[in-house]
């Protein structure tokens, strides 16, 4: 089975490593700004909530410039699969229920929401 660069996995794909470059470049500039401004937890929180935004966002905008029909649901889908991803290794590593399930709903409609909204932009 051979797929085009128009195939819908292909173009899921495609915008998820992007959107996980973007995730890395981003944590890597936290990191930096933690370790130089000497950042607060809730600055730091801040942080890493605008990086799962901008993220997917991004992802969504991607997604939706090559689906060019429904691009919102195609753009959430991708935060989705983000989100998914994301919770996957959260359990791998540590056990994100830790933080509480509101933490999880907060992050998932985060993730969805910014990949809609990339999505619907584009």
């Amino acid at each position: 089975m051979k797929f085009s660069k128009d195939a819908k996995p292909f173009i899921l794909l495609r915008s998820l490593i992007i959107s996980y470059i973007i995730t890395i470049i981003l944590l890597l500039i936290i990191a930096l700004l933690l370790y130089k401004l000497k950042l607060s937890s809730g600055q730091l929180n801040i942080g890493i909530t605008l990086t799962y935004i901008l993220s997917c966002f991004i992802g969504g905008f991607i997604t939706g410039k090559s689906a060019r029909l429904k691009r919102y649901l195609w753009g959430g889908l991708g935060g989705l699969l983000y989100f998914l991803i994301l919770l996957l290794v959260s359990f791998i590593f540590s056990n994100p229920l830790d933080n509480g399930i509101a933490q999880i709903i907060l992050v998932f409609a985060l993730c969805t929401g910014g990949g809609a909204m990339g999505g619907m932009i584009s």
